[in-house]
């Protein structure tokens, strides 16, 4: 399933405040670059403030989009890129409906920015994604479990664009420095395995439109 975002791109990510912490994200960018996995650092609107080679390297074949590029704002990119789920794995399940979770919590606690309000006007653009967002959340927690929730160690499957290592495995891993946590950023990796187990698709049901599964269709 793909999502069309109607809004704008983030504006800029203004400039770290000091001479010091803009060196420190340089020699961090170096340190993202040393890491084979593909790594990112971003902000609470899930802005991508800096990217490793092998994050890029797993998006490389990600078509243009106006306000969704995943190396713009990761978290758009899950929700309304049309190529999100050749990439991205059992995209609605382990995928949007986290982020989506995820987002919620960002709206309680950032529901005054910009940012993140252009991103709800987006999702309430979007008939499925809203009732996803406020009437299949509930539903779907309840089901899995909170834990699902969460981003930190979860296991997930991708797909690489290299032939050559195909279908994988990544487990999310959530790092956070001092200094990053002081200019408000965090640091991801999906560090890429071999698949274990074959990867369940998702059962879907014809009713003349596609819904995500946690969602009933209207009467």
């Amino acid at each position: 399933m793909a999502f069309q975002a109607g809004g704008q791109r983030s504006a800029p990510r203004p400039a770290p405040a000091t001479p010091e912490a803009q060196a420190y994200l340089e020699d961090y960018a170096a340190l993202l670059d040393a890491v084979p996995h593909p790594s990112f650092v971003v902000d609470h609107r899930w802005d991508v403030v800096l990217a490793n080679g092998a994050f890029r390297s797993l998006f490389r074949e990600t078509g243009p989009h106006p306000t969704a590029m995943p190396g713009d704002n990761f978290l758009r990119y899950v929700l309304f890129h049309p190529d999100a789920a050749e990439v991205l794995g059992e995209h609605e399940s382990l995928w949007c409906l986290p982020m989506l979770a995820h987002f919620a919590s960002v709206v309680e606690r950032h529901g005054h920015d910009h940012g993140v309000q252009a991103i709800r006007r987006d999702i309430a653009q979007d008939p499925i994604m809203d009732a996803a967002y406020r009437q299949g959340l509930p539903h779907w927690i309840r089901a899995v479990g909170e834990g699902a929730v969460e981003h930190d160690g979860a296991v997930r499957p991708l797909r690489h664009p290299d032939a050559v290592r195909g279908a994988l495995d990544c487990r999310v891993v959530v790092e956070t420095s001092r200094h990053l946590e002081e200019l408000g950023y965090r640091r991801l990796t999906l560090v890429l395995r071999e698949r274990r187990r074959p990867a369940s698709r998702p059962r879907r049901t014809r009713t003349g439109a596609t819904h995500l599964r946690v969602v009933p269709a209207a009467d």
